[in-house]
């Protein structure tokens, strides 16, 4: 058996790598289908908390970004109309159908509902990634495989051939994701400085959150109320995070780096939740992360066992078939 020709090197220039790498379309597919997947379960599940949003006074409406040129709430009749479009085009965005109208809609829908959910006088920051992921991809060729728009098209691109226009865009995400988390820190060591690595700032924080929640009747972490006895246990706590935080771009350089950092800020946001009782869904999820790698490999794998167990099976039909365009 004749050895598997290797692939010639890269000419371009490290810069030029660096910022375009190449990449198979199934790349960009995939992180449709997750990205997409997450924002529509989390719209789901934010339903309860956007209908109690019409019945608040509109005194209470403090608009912020997209939503600030508006001097009142929007009527419940628009924005449920809104709601609806959005998940109706976001599912178009899930199966790549017609995807550079259902992709570009349904980021701009997400922007309009997570930006009103935040113009109620308190500004969360829990969807705000898997916004700007969202808002990427829109104008991106996330569709040239595994979707409903290269079977029906028949492009003729390759999910196995890899090109600079396929790698761009994941890189770009990577880049915004982890850039993300360099503004955590720094903003951290900006309001507290010094003070924050003495772990007081964050004892502090951890307490009268869940001091907070414990008189208002929300949930709290009994686990952070217990730790806020044992002041020695926060300096640790401070240091990693700023150390995460501040050390994130160093997963852009290098695969194992980047599987390091992100278990690291995985652990952090799952410590977190345990402490804090704050959950932040797309990264708790791995989505958030899902740009720093090959994220095509495990449906090319689940793709080739299913076809090879059962050709014939709707689960076989639907993976993405790497020789198809």
């Amino acid at each position: 058996m004749s050895a598997t020709p290797e692939r010639p090197a890269d000419p371009r220039p490290v810069w030029e790598r660096a910022l375009f790498p190449e990449a198979p379309a199934l790349r960009l597919a995939t992180l449709r289908v997750i990205v997409t997947g997450v924002a529509l379960a989390w719209l789901l599940a934010l339903s309860p908390l956007l209908y109690a949003n019409l019945g608040f006074p509109a005194a209470r409406f403090e608009p912020v970004g997209v939503l600030s040129v508006l001097a009142s709430p929007p009527g419940g009749a628009v924005m449920l109309l809104v709601y609806l479009a959005t998940l109706g085009v976001g599912a178009a965005a899930l199966v790549g159908h017609r995807y550079r109208v259902s992709g570009p809609l349904f980021a701009l829908g997400l922007l309009w509902l997570t930006t009103y959910r935040n113009s109620w006088g308190m500004v969360f920051h829990t969807e705000n990634l898997v916004v700007l992921h969202a808002l990427i991809l829109a104008v991106l060729p996330a569709s040239d495989a595994w979707s409903l728009d290269a079977r029906r098209e028949r492009t003729g691109v390759s999910a196995q051939g890899n090109s600079a226009a396929y790698g761009w865009g994941p890189r770009l995400m990577a880049t915004v994701g982890v850039l993300a988390y360099l503004i955590a820190g720094v903003a951290k060591l900006r309001n507290a400085g010094h003070a924050w690595l003495g772990g007081e700032v964050l004892l502090t924080h951890i307490a009268w959150d869940n001091l907070r929640k414990i008189e208002l009747g929300d949930m709290h972490s009994p686990i952070g109320a217990w730790l806020s006895t044992y002041p020695a246990v926060f300096p640790p706590l401070a240091w990693a995070s700023v150390a995460l935080e501040l050390g994130a771009p160093l997963a852009l350089l290098h695969r194992r780096l980047a599987w390091i950092w992100s278990i690291g800020m995985w652990s952090f946001h799952l410590g977190v939740v345990a402490i804090m009782a704050i959950v932040f869904p797309y990264p708790l999820c791995g989505a958030a992360f899902a740009p720093l790698f090959a994220v095509e490999e495990l449906p090319r794998r689940l793709a080739a066992r299913a076809r090879e167990r059962r050709p014939n099976s709707r689960l076989a039909r639907w993976l993405p078939n790497p020789d198809d365009s």
